[in-house]
């Protein structure tokens, strides 16, 4: 019988071969779309970042000014109007859209399971945000809205949802709640449905109300999900934009009631092109947003659960 014998080191050779023709498969496979965060994201980031210390307007090269945008951004009384605006913007449509929503999640839960069901809820998301603009201007309208001829047929004033300064606020959020609560109400059901049913089951067995069960199980072990969630909200509610454009008189109106910072900074680049001015509000803007997600990420554990 003759034997071969095995050259030392052939199968670790043959394992860092496979290793290195995984390692280029993955990479072309994520080439895609790490050419879109770099061309899309990281690109225009950095570009931006630059210009915040320049004075630039398309249609001169950029002039270096240091840190003369942000001490206008300071000293700029609308910048802090706008500011002040979007927070209270945040607040409203982040306090209602998640009282919505978690109730909306636990009845969808405790009754039904139906698909078609969870299909209607989401229905309004599949709708852009200037159609769903569009729609709420004419349902609002002061003199010919079917919202103020109700409140007509009800005996009460008319009520200039979207063109007074008590009222624009309010109203745009409660508009993107309307379209954003049903998807945020399918997240945090579908955070209800990972939570094991042997707790609830416990839950019964010691007397447990629905109402005991909700405090006690539902919400603290929701709680990554519902942290996770909220961050996102925020974040997205802070960039609120195209709603405000279509709805408002102006848009931003009246007298800046509702011209929240987003919009400031775009009509301060396209209206009046201070891109270098623009771009140093946007830099802003991503530090108090960098701020209060690690904040928020810290203070509601997000990256922890209480399931064993």
């Amino acid at each position: 019988m003759v034997m071969t014998k095995r050259k030392p080191g052939g199968g670790a050779s043959k394992r860092a071969g496979t290793d290195r023709g995984d390692g280029l498969l993955a990479a072309l496979f994520i080439a895609p779309a790490m050419f879109g965060f770099l061309v899309f994201l990281a690109w225009p980031t950095l570009r931006g970042i630059y210009l915040s210390f320049t004075r630039y307007n398309l249609l001169t090269p950029a002039e270096w000014v240091g840190l003369d945008n942000y001490r206008r951004m300071i000293n700029d009384p609308i910048f802090w109007g706008s500011l002040r605006v979007t927070v209270e913007y945040v607040f409203i449509n982040i306090g209602v859209q998640t009282v919505a929503a978690l109730c909306i999640a636990v009845l969808m839960q405790r009754l039904t399971k139906s698909s078609f069901l969870r299909g209607i809820v989401l229905t309004p998301y599949l709708v852009s945000n200037v159609v769903a603009g569009v729609v709420w201007l004419w349902i609002l309208d002061t003199q010919l809205g079917i919202g103020n001829q109700i409140l007509g047929a009800l005996g009460f004033d008319h009520i200039a949802f979207l063109a007074s300064n008590e009222w624009v606020v309010p109203s745009i959020a409660l508009i993107n709640v309307w379209r954003h609560v049903g998807y945020t109400a399918l997240l945090l059901f579908a955070g209800l449905q990972a939570i094991p049913g042997d707790v609830y089951e416990a839950a019964r067995v010691d007397g447990s109300g629905e109402l005991r069960t909700f405090w006690k199980i539902s919400l603290p072990l929701l709680r990554p999900v519902l942290a996770v969630v909220m961050i996102m909200t925020v974040i997205g509610s802070f960039q609120v934009f195209d709603t405000v454009a279509v709805a408002t008189p102006g848009p931003g109106g009246p007298a800046n009631a509702s011209n929240v910072l987003q919009l400031y900074i775009y009509s301060s680049a396209f209206g009046r092109f201070q891109f270098g001015y623009a771009s140093a509000m946007s830099v802003a803007l991503l530090a108090v947003l960098s701020v209060i997600t690690i904040v928020q990420y810290r203070l509601t554990r997000a990256g922890e659960t209480d399931l064993g």
